[in-house]
């Protein structure tokens, strides 16, 4: 992800359900955040908001991680990409979900951009200095959502992959909670209030798009050498409520 609080908003649910699966999960930033605030200078709101994300990525059962890029500054380039490629090298990811290429913010397209060329490469033995851990390839590659469902340009996120996340819709709302420092700077600058409320109306939306209460949506990444194979949809296959045109999309087959 660019900043903590992002996992929250577009991932958290389904990454609660992978850890209920006995996965291993992590979430990482590129940047603190630090200049998601009004008040207090850029180390300090670092501080405040790394705290934060590990307090969120603790109630969902997840490990935090930030790569200390400067926030609103993220760039495609040679140390970025490489901190990125350690991450990826110490945890040998076999499922990655990253940024939209396509968002309203450009840290999150930048993100992504890195997610998918660290996912790539991570398992190369000459991509870095940190030992390549037995078993590691290329993973499977989500992108989330963009924010309101829509990209840089406000044109509709068609999903190909959609996760029912009903059951983890109250502990995501919890984990996003922890983010308290958010609401006043996403009040004043986004125009954005009561943000906890709006993450759920969305995912409730989402839902119902599916016949469901609540779920998250993404676009599985299938390029070549990576898994054509939708494992989000075999895992979480969508309730027998959905609508039958709905089970016959790429997205509830699998395929």
């Amino acid at each position: 992800m660019a900043h903590p609080d992002d996992a929250e908003i577009t991932c958290a649910g389904t990454l609660m359900r992978l850890a209920e699966m006995g996965w291993q999960t992590h979430i990482a930033t590129m940047t603190a955040g630090d200049c998601g605030s009004l008040t207090g200078d850029a180390a300090e709101v670092a501080r405040m908001r790394i705290a934060e994300g590990t307090a969120a990525a603790q109630l969902g059962g997840a490990t935090f991680h930030c790569l200390n890029e400067h926030d609103g500054r993220v760039v495609y380039d040679r140390n970025a990409l490489q901190k990125t490629i350690d991450l990826f090298r110490a945890i040998a990811p076999t499922l990655v979900i990253t940024m939209p290429m396509s968002d309203y913010h450009a840290d999150h397209e930048i993100t992504g951009q890195l997610g998918r060329a660290a996912s790539f490469v991570f398992a190369a033995p000459n991509a870095s200095a940190l030992p390549l851990v037995p078993g590691s390839t290329v993973p499977h590659l989500y992108y989330c959502d963009g924010h309101g469902g829509t990209d840089r340009l406000g044109h509709k996120v068609e999903p190909t992959t959609r996760v029912e996340i009903t059951d983890q819709l109250d502990r995501k709302t919890e984990m996003l909670a922890c983010h308290a420092s958010q609401r006043e700077w996403l009040r004043v600058h986004n125009g954005i209030d009561e943000y906890l409320s709006t993450m759920r109306y969305y995912n409730q939306t989402r839902g119902s798009e599916c016949g469901v209460e609540a779920a998250e949506v993404f676009i599985q990444h299938t390029g070549h050498a990576y898994p054509a194979n939708d494992l989000l949809a075999e895992l979480f296959p969508l309730s027998a409520s959905c609508p039958d045109e709905m089970k016959d999309t790429p997205s509830a087959t699998g395929s």
